[in-house]
């Protein structure tokens, strides 16, 4: 028996609402994991880790689901207001990305490593200065008078793409992080399976509701 696109419609937000319900507890908790593996402050380095998954994996999957219609956090806020959180939590992830690639810096200084000799570093590196040129780019949309010759449909949709690829960089980064000797050291077998995962989850997820979000906003605007 077919279903009725009724019932249909009501399995798909149930589906999308529940990937996104996964999708903020898996991001806090390999954020956390991260955090309790590094036990921050027992090193210089101990600190890169826990920035960098804060940023890439808790921060800016927050971020990006803020405009969600099923799992943003944020639903009762008007969009200029959940435009507002959203940039507060793109520049706190960048800030913590910053401090952590500077951190991994001067921690290679003083042991005298070479820099960018991993595909990892060279990731992390590509991925912060996108979340750099990411926030930049934010700026035109909280003040499109900036950019006056640029349709703001056109500005929304290319910082929306751009937004997506940095994010998918940025769990590339964590991706060739979980194989460094620093994390298989510690992590092995069916946990570091599970740990990989996680941003595997969280992008598949993020690049589901991104896309969705915005034909919804096209769909409701006149």
């Amino acid at each position: 028996m077919a279903l009725s696109a009724e019932t249909e419609s009501h399995i798909y937000r149930a589906l999308r609402t529940a990937s996104g319900a996964a999708a903020h507890l898996v991001a806090l908790g390999f954020t956390i994991f991260v955090t309790v593996l590094a036990r921050p402050g027992s090193s210089l380095f101990s600190w890169h880790p826990v920035l960098m998954s804060l940023a890439f994996s808790f921060l800016m999957t927050e971020a990006l689901l803020v405009f969600s219609p099923e799992s943003s956090l944020l639903r009762s806020l008007s969009r200029k207001g959940r435009a507002r959180c959203h940039w507060v939590l793109q520049l706190l992830a960048l800030l913590c990305a910053l401090l952590g690639l500077g951190l991994v810096i001067l921690h290679k200084e003083q042991l005298g490593k070479a820099h960018l000799a991993t595909r990892h570093g060279q990731a992390g590196l590509l991925a912060v200065l996108w979340a750099g040129l990411q926030c930049s780019g934010g700026v035109g949309l909280l003040y499109p008078k900036l950019l006056p010759r640029w349709p703001l449909a056109k500005l929304k949709l290319y910082h929306a793409t751009s937004g997506l690829v940095g994010y998918l960089l940025g769990s590339a980064s964590l991706l060739l992080g979980m194989c460094s000797l620093w994390f298989t050291a510690s992590v092995t077998g069916a946990a570091w399976y599970l740990a990989v995962l996680c941003p595997v989850l969280t992008s598949l997820v993020i690049m589901n509701q991104v896309s969705n979000a915005y034909l919804y906003r096209k769909r409701i605007q006149p």
